[in-house]
């Protein structure tokens, strides 16, 4: 991927796709799998196995469950997963920029960012990777949860394939929709050392003030 980055600069998503199999080969698809498969494991399992719990805590405390403390649980449970998994994450983001053939794996990988930016580099980006989190998480299972109430509701549609059907499709724009600045700002922050092109940023707030004033806002919902 750092030798389709100096040919050219990419518009799209197929024109990536087939840079990247033309001079890396199909094979480079897949870099980064072994961490990406373990953080989804990881992840995927708190974020959605925390958020329940969270909303029974908040039902014995308030008496009540609402839209608000159904965002409230979603945000809770997204930013602990992510807190727990971005050294992860750091290692799939950096093995996906490098060239396959001049990667070690993901052991000597995180030796490799430990020796040079400290424990500390595997965290880093993790202020936004929690934001993105709390916000994908926060909008996915809040507007899956409503949505479903509400064509129970207002449609003839019952418990079924074609209700969850329809209420995960809804979240699911709904968390891209609302994750997808925070994804751009986050994966700017991780890719720091690896690209000299992105500049440098002293946090979240500074890399989104710097992507929108010299891309422009639209730059945020890139990809």
């Amino acid at each position: 991927m750092e030798a389709i980055g100096r040919r050219a600069v990419l518009t799209g998503m197929m024109k990536m796709f087939v840079q990247l199999v033309k001079y890396e080969g199909p094979h480079t698809l897949y870099s980064g799998l072994m961490p990406a498969l373990v953080r989804s494991v990881i992840y995927g399992g708190l974020r959605l196995g925390l958020y329940e719990p969270c909303k029974y805590v908040s039902d014995s405390a308030f008496g009540y469950t609402n839209i608000m403390t159904k965002l409230a649980s979603g945000a809770i449970s997204g930013s602990f997963a992510t807190a727990l998994t971005n050294p992860v994450e750091i290692l799939k983001v950096r093995l996906q920029m490098k060239n396959v053939s001049g990667s070690r794996g993901p052991v000597y990988e995180m030796c490799e960012i430990v020796a040079v930016e400290g424990v500390a580099g595997l965290w880093k980006g993790v202020g936004p990777a929690m934001a993105r989190a709390a916000a994908l998480t926060a909008s996915q299972l809040a507007t899956y949860d409503e949505t479903k109430q509400a064509l129970m509701r207002w449609t003839s549609l019952e418990e079924g394939f074609f209700l969850h059907l329809s209420a995960s499709t809804t979240a699911g724009m709904m968390g891209t929709i609302a994750s997808a600045p925070i994804d751009t700002v986050k994966t700017r922050l991780m890719m720091q050392r690896e690209s000299t092109q992105m500049g440098s940023y002293k946090n979240g707030f500074h890399c989104a003030y710097k992507v929108m004033l010299s891309e422009g806002p639209q730059a945020l919902y890139k990809g």
